[in-house]
């Protein structure tokens, strides 16, 4: 290898190309790339200087706002003290103190976490703990995994297998045998424009009974849902509708995950979505918020009587073979660690109870505006159906996305819904600003 291999500027002048990006499409980026060079509080800044109020807290997961000081003092601090030791069969202080002060945030009776690097890590380990407990208990016949439609778990190859979204899919088959899905618990016809849990769901958990009778509950490991779909268009749970979930799996002895990568450090105004509801489930994944986004770091949360059941074995033995080489980073713990000391002592949680009424509001004055079906509001996330222009499906919602960008702020479109997950910090006077740049999108748009 040559020395010049390494020099400082790449001899393609950093053409765009070089990198090959996720969920983009490469020939139209570029042609025109979005660049940001700096975050501040609620807003990117452009290499140019210009500001963009963030609509989607980086990807769901700036939820305390950019650029917290004692997120990235705790980092800086970290990389000088340890730059990274391993978590197979040794570890460090903040990996055990952030366990430990994690569980205290989830819900009563979660009592473990195992620690991974993105969500899409922590759905494929939740999948894996749940076969794997079921085995320890002796009942090995239980491999079957239980998705929901247009639920999304990740891009790994167990998560994919549950997701529910078949454009996600189209390529990567076949994926893991053995997957069933229930079908999305929401009803346009009597559902729409709800806020927070619609009335009527139950029969869609009760479909759970029915998968039941086609795949035998003993063959099934496992359920695994969003308790709010979130990538797949911000679908809130119905009342009744986990808890029913819940009563369920306890009566077949099927475990119950919640994916709360999305909906867990504050997105529905409590810890977790398991707290939000009052449904405790068995497993838990985490990821985005766990560090502002400032590390990469997931997370599964278990409950007691899943971890215990490994432990029965010879001392020496190891309970679960699985792990990953950045496992509980040094870096990831710290920013974790300052995380949960940014929620305390700026109460995060309290000062946002103040503007989801606002925020609930706001979002539903849409209705009623130009193309818009359905407006959907769940603590601090919005999904905003556009009616599909004929002949050009995802038209609108990409025209609306551009219109919005150009107006100083930054939204998300899935096809021709308008996604938007801001950060937890936001003011009442950013509100506003979000859904007026909406609405004059939409004012725009044929």
């Amino acid at each position: 290898m040559t020395a010049h291999t390494f020099a400082a500027e790449s001899r393609r002048d950093n053409a765009p190309d070089a990198f090959w990006m996720p969920f983009t499409p490469m020939r139209a980026f570029r042609q025109a790339p979005l660049l940001f060079e700096r975050a501040e509080g609620m807003h990117y800044v452009t290499p140019d200087g210009r500001r963009v109020l963030d609509g989607m807290a980086g990807l769901w997961c700036v939820n305390a706002g950019h650029g917290q000081a004692t997120i990235t003092e705790a980092i800086r601090a970290a990389a000088g003290r340890l730059d990274f030791v391993s978590s197979f069969k040794m570890s460090h202080p903040d990996a055990q103190a952030y366990a430990a002060r994690l569980c205290d945030f989830a819900p009563e009776g979660i009592d473990h976490v195992f620690f991974v690097n993105s969500g899409s890590e922590a759905v494929d380990t939740a999948l894996k703990i749940a076969r794997a407990y079921h085995q320890a208990r002796g009942q090995a016949s239980r491999t079957k995994l239980i998705g929901r439609a247009k639920g999304y778990h990740g891009m790994g190859w167990g998560g994919l297998s549950v997701s529910g979204i078949g454009r996600h899919k189209a390529v990567f088959g076949p994926l893991l045998p053995d997957v069933a899905h229930l079908p999305l618990p929401y009803d346009r016809a009597s559902m729409a424009f709800s806020r927070g849990r619609p009335e009527g769901g139950l029969a869609a958990a009760e479909a759970l009974e029915t998968l039941l009778q086609v795949h035998d509950p003993a063959t099934v490991a496992a359920v695994i849902v969003e308790p709010v779909t979130g990538s797949g268009g911000v679908y809130p749970p119905p009342q009744g509708y986990l808890e029913r979930l819940r009563a369920i799996c306890d009566r077949y002895g099927i475990l119950l995950i919640f994916d709360e990568v999305i909906t867990g450090f504050g997105r529905l105004g409590a810890p977790f979505a398991a707290q939000a509801y009052g449904v405790r489930p068995d497993l838990m994944s985490c990821a985005k918020g766990m560090t502002n986004g400032a590390v990469p770091m997931g997370g599964v949360l278990v409950a007691g009587p899943v971890y215990e059941a490994f432990m029965p074995g010879p001392p020496e033995a190891i309970e679960l073979l699985h792990g990953y080489t950045y496992s509980a980073h040094p870096l990831a713990c710290a920013a974790g660690l300052a995380t949960l000391d940014v929620f305390a002592e700026q109460d995060i949680l309290g000062s946002l109870a103040k503007v989801l009424p606002l925020w609930d509001e706001r979002a539903h004055r849409l209705k009623g505006a130009a193309h818009v079906v359905d407006i959907r509001t769940a603590g601090l996330l919005c999904a905003i159906d556009l009616a599909p222009r004929p002949g050009a499906d995802g038209a609108r919602g990409g025209e609306a996305n551009a219109l919005c960008l150009d107006a100083g702020v930054l939204i998300r479109n899935a096809g021709d819904t308008l996604v938007l997950s801001p950060p937890l910090v936001i003011a009442p006077e950013e509100v506003e600003e979000i859904f007026a740049a909406i609405e004059g999108a939409l004012g725009q748009i044929d």
